[in-house]
């Protein structure tokens, strides 16, 4: 990841809704959560949840999959992932003894 991706990225995540829903669906793990069941967890108006989930999406770190009626939301975890390795990439100088934490990798579900 280069800084300008890095700085899209910490800039959507730096409004208190934008991080509440990202950690909720990073929480979701890779089934992810309906745009309701999102809205419904964060207790916020419609069509405030779609401007702050575009702000997350642009940024690349929300994915989103049609499923009949519904909008299925997902973290787009290799793109967290390249985040984290960005902001610690250079963590201790080097020292082996302080490795970075093992990045989060939910499995998929099964497509039918």
């Amino acid at each position: 990841m280069k800084a300008p991706a890095a700085l899209d990225a910490l800039g959507a995540l730096a409004h208190a809704t934008r991080l509440a829903a990202f950690r909720a669906l990073v929480q979701a793990g890779g089934t992810g959560l309906a745009v309701g069941e999102l809205r419904e967890t964060l207790d916020v108006p419609a069509a405030t949840l779609t401007a702050h989930l575009n702000v997350l999406r642009r940024a690349g770190l929300v994915l989103d999959a049609r499923e009949g009626r519904v909008i299925r939301l997902r973290a787009h975890y290799a793109r967290m992932a390249a985040l984290v390795d960005y902001l610690t990439e250079n963590c201790c100088g080097g020292d082996t003894v302080c490795l970075p934490a093992k990045a989060c990798s939910p499995k998929s579900p099964q497509r039918p």
